[in-house]
């Protein structure tokens, strides 16, 4: 996993990004001294060691050093999570305060992004990532069977087939809306109480992903999000 990029290594990878041209640790002490940063030289040739070894920044001979492509990539990486952040922040505020019954509007954003995740990720998927999938289910299947909760599993599944379609933004937004481990806890809670079965739907969604087929996969997380749905919706006016 990609090491979260540091206050000072952001500003470091700012000013080569608006450089003219190469720049060295004194050249970047006073860049980072005019955003109020007062580092030393050693320190910004160590963060510049560290950097360079991760490929975000690269030597121009005697000159220093010039951000590269992956620098680029790793800076807006880190400016849009930043900003999702501070997006996902209302949103685990209005999930962990809200009551059960605006799950669906949380279940309605999942079915729009993971119906394209799983599109692509038919397209995409390598056999190991298929063999991944497997061993999940068969892992879902053991806890299912011995009482044990699934949601961890259930969570490891839906990140699989996101990660799977190479979309960075799909990716991320899953993560947004997944990452609350009690959504996933009732969730499972409300299927249980109206005797929902849900492993034949995954089921169906991976066979969907063994055959590179994108528009079953698509057609089967749909029918998937809509169970939960209507899971909710069933234990609402059964028990409220």
């Amino acid at each position: 996993m990609q090491k979260k990029l540091q206050e000072k290594e952001v500003a470091i990878l700012e000013s080569l990004k608006v450089a003219q041209g190469p720049m060295g640790s004194w050249n970047l002490v006073e860049k980072l001294e005019e955003k109020g940063q007062y580092v030393s030289s050693a320190t910004i040739g160590r963060t510049l060691s560290s950097l360079e070894r991760r490929g975000f920044v690269k030597k121009d001979g005697h000159n220093g050093r010039v951000i590269t492509k992956s620098g680029l990539e790793a800076l807006n990486n880190h400016e849009m999570f930043n900003y999702l952040n501070e997006q996902a922040q209302t949103l685990e505020q209005m999930i962990s305060t809200t009551v059960l019954e605006d799950y669906i509007i949380v279940l309605q954003a999942r079915k729009a992004i993971e119906r394209e995740t799983a599109r692509l990720a038919a397209e995409n998927i390598t056999r190991e990532e298929l063999a991944a999938i497997k061993s999940i289910l068969d892992e879902q299947r053991e806890r299912h069977r011995t009482g044990e909760s699934v949601a961890s599993s259930d969570i490891s599944f839906h990140r699989a087939i996101a990660k799977a379609s190479r979309n960075k933004v799909l990716e991320t937004l899953y993560l947004m809306l997944f990452s609350y481990g009690q959504q996933t806890t009732i969730f499972e809670h409300v299927r249980k109480q109206v005797n929902a079965i849900y492993m034949t739907s995954h089921e169906e969604i991976y066979q969907a992903l063994k055959k590179h087929d994108s528009e079953l996969a698509e057609k089967c997380m749909i029918k998937h999000i809509d169970s939960l749905i209507e899971d909710v919706t069933k234990y609402w006016d059964l028990f409220y």
